[in-house]
């Protein structure tokens, strides 16, 4: 009842043309339904072990209840004395410090209960340094806090926990996230994965090409790659090891497409709108400064699949395997009505994207009732047990929405308290630090920050990685790039951060995503996560490559023959790299090759670097010498795999 009541709420506020709730109120309420139902949902303990009131045996232990009802109280607190918090902005009275540290403590752990520890922890850290950083030594020394001030600014402010990620939580992301429940719940997943074998399966490696395209289109939709690989991993998978992929190859393409999901626009998991809000540009921008990327990075992840298959000689699907195309997509042509519906908001009618889901969320709903009565009537079957069953399947998908809100709302509220903190003096010292440790130089800073991005989200969710990372670091690049002579545009730096968070999602010891592929495929969770991270090069090299070349994210780019131009010379650079980290183009590549397909990348992918060094009268001429590289080398494997097949048939 009570997440289903959230969703009512949050449609409630999408759909109203005159808020009468204002901002800070909706996402006080959003907060307090996301901190009740970790409490209710989530045990003290994950092992049943120790004293039942910790975990509970049969029923929800009443000291879990108790910390449901004080944590909403509490994050309702700000709603319920708005006007007197207002009238007493920087002087709290002792109510508010002592709700303020009520919020504070029960927040971090409903975060670790629904999350793990190492967001809680790292918000906790920062929080001690916040009072004990005028004793601490050299270059680390800040001036310090009071409790007062503390408060004020995390918990009674939007400036910390109530701050930007939240709204975007609790205006935008909710939505996209419904909008993703109801599309799986009522058969949407496997309708692209289905529509994706009828459409590549025969080709070789088909199954792995349908496993891309597939969990491409989902993931597009429900930007998170541990759900997606969940939803179309179970049938993927399987069919990829059936056709002869090993274990750990299978479940590490699976992670490669699933994680690459949140970076494909439109939806771009819940990042892409909180990007909007920091950078301060319409979303649409975001999506266009990702689309290349995004989509050169799949259109490599295919190719890789290819070379795979031709390393492993994999055949494609038999045709009795594969359902005929047209009819895969009569069958659920209502799947994909929602979707062209919201991007034709998005796009066409520049609607925001909060009141796009919402119409596209009302549309899933029509859908989700009308088919199955259409279905019963055609049957001749009753139709009070078909609307009734759509009824529960429509509560069943707000109910999965409400459980994957849950670490989304609390991964944000609780992200506000580094960003509160930061804001409080300690970002300038941090940009210092970091300028410091990379010596002002920026291909330092840039590794640095992608390490740091890596290591602080193997233990995260990527939209709270990134936003310790861009509130760190971002403003840090432009800086340090401006002294370098570089412009780095401050979405390069953001999308740059956002990039190595999606990745940790595969990078061992702790790729969440790479131990839920594993446990499908049934193989070693730390090796599909150095496969899948293998898969994942070519994404963090598109990372490193738009930093220095902004025709990658389209910046200053308005002509669409333009766009594409790019985009095809973004995937022919990539596609040089994969087979120079996949040790294969044609054949197994010899040590030059290597060399002259990472040569090839280059030219393809910072051509402006050249054009400078050299004078060249245009950058896209180092797309001629590279062209003629991926030629020479082409014409070598062929007249190597001529010599190989005369020297096979003179044997046989």
């Amino acid at each position: 009842m009570i997440a289903v009541s959230w969703v009512l709420f949050q449609l409630y506020t999408a759909s109203a043309t005159e808020y009468i709730l204002t901002a800070t109120k909706v996402r006080s309420i959003h907060l307090a339904f996301a901190i009740a139902l970790a409490f209710l949902h989530f045990p003290t303990l994950k092992k049943q072990k120790g004293p039942s009131f910790l975990w509970g045996r049969k029923k929800i232990p009443i000291l879990d209840l108790g910390f449901a009802v004080l944590g909403g109280l509490a994050a309702l607190y700000i709603t319920i004395d708005y006007l007197g918090i207002a009238e007493r902005a920087g002087l709290p009275s002792a109510t508010d410090i002592v709700f303020g540290i009520t919020l504070v403590i029960l927040l971090l752990e409903a975060t670790r209960r629904a999350i793990g520890p190492a967001l809680s922890v790292i918000a906790l850290l920062f929080t001690l340094y916040s009072f004990f950083a005028p004793y601490m030594p050299g270059l680390l020394a800040a001036r310090g806090v009071s409790v007062s001030r503390y408060i004020s600014q995390v918990s009674l402010t939007t400036e910390g926990i109530f701050g930007i990620p939240l709204d975007v939580s609790a205006k935008v992301v909710f939505l996209f996230v419904l909008f993703g429940a109801m599309l799986n719940r009522s058969g949407g997943g496997q309708y692209f994965i289905k529509l994706a074998l009828s459409m590549v399966g025969k080709y070789k490696g088909g199954a792995a090409k349908a496993a891309v395209v597939g969990s491409g289109l989902t993931g597009m939709i429900s930007g998170s790659s541990i759900a997606n690989i969940v939803t179309t991993g179970t049938f993927t998978i399987p069919l990829m090891k059936k056709v002869g992929y090993p274990a750990k190859k299978a479940a590490a393409i699976e992670v490669a497409a699933s994680t690459d999901g949140q970076i494909a626009p439109p939806i771009m998991g819940a990042a892409a709108f909180i990007i909007a809000e920091y950078v301060n540009i319409p979303y649409l921008e975001v999506v266009k400064a990702a689309a290349v990327p995004a989509f050169a990075s799949y259109a490599t992840l295919f190719f890789i699949t290819h070379l795979e298959a031709s390393k492993l000689n994999i055949r494609g699907l038999h045709k009795d395997e594969i359902a005929n195309f047209l009819e895969t997509l009569k069958e659920g042509f209502r799947f994909l009505f929602p979707v062209f519906f919201l991007i034709y908001h998005l796009v066409f009618l520049r609607h925001s994207p909060e009141l796009s889901a919402y119409y596209a969320v009302a549309m899933t709903g029509a859908i989700m009732i009308i088919h199955p009565l259409y279905l019963a009537w055609k049957k001749s079957e009753s139709l009070w047990l078909a609307f009734k069953g759509a009824v529960e399947n429509i509560v069943l998908s707000f109910v999965d929405c409400s459980k994957n809100m849950i670490p989304v709302a609390l991964a944000t509220a609780t992200a506000g308290i580094i960003v509160a903190v930061v804001s409080m003096g300690l970002g300038g010292l941090i940009t210092e630090i970091v300028q410091t440790l990379s010596m002002g130089n920026v291909y330092l800073m840039l590794v640095i920050t992608a390490i740091a991005s890596l290591i602080i989200g193997m233990g995260l969710p990527t939209t709270a990685t990134y936003i310790v990372m861009a509130s760190l670091i971002a403003p840090a690049l432009v800086t340090v790039g401006a002294i370098n002579g570089i412009v780095i545009p401050l979405i390069s730096a953001h999308l740059f951060c956002f990039y190595f968070g999606i990745l940790a999602d595969d990078t061992p010891p702790v790729g969440l995503a790479a131990y839920a592929a594993s446990a499908i495929a049934g193989s070693n969770p730390i090796e599909t996560g150095v496969q899948g991270f293998l898969y994942d090069i070519r994404t963090a090299i598109i990372a490193f490559m738009f930093i220095f070349n902004t025709d990658l994210i389209l910046y200053n780019v308005s002509s669409v023959l333009h766009g594409v131009f790019i985009f095809v010379a973004a995937c022919l650079g990539c596609f040089a790299f994969a087979s120079a980290t996949q040790g294969w183009f044609l054949t197994k590549n010899k040590p030059i090759e290597f060399v002259l397909f990472l040569f090839a990348t280059t030219l393809f992918l910072i051509p402006n670097v050249y054009a400078e060094e050299f004078s060249l009268p245009h950058r896209y001429f180092t797309f001629i010498p590279a062209i003629i590289i991926i030629a020479f080398v082409v014409l070598m494997q062929k007249k190597r795999l001529v010599v190989n097949q005369r020297a096979s048939l003179s044997t046989n």
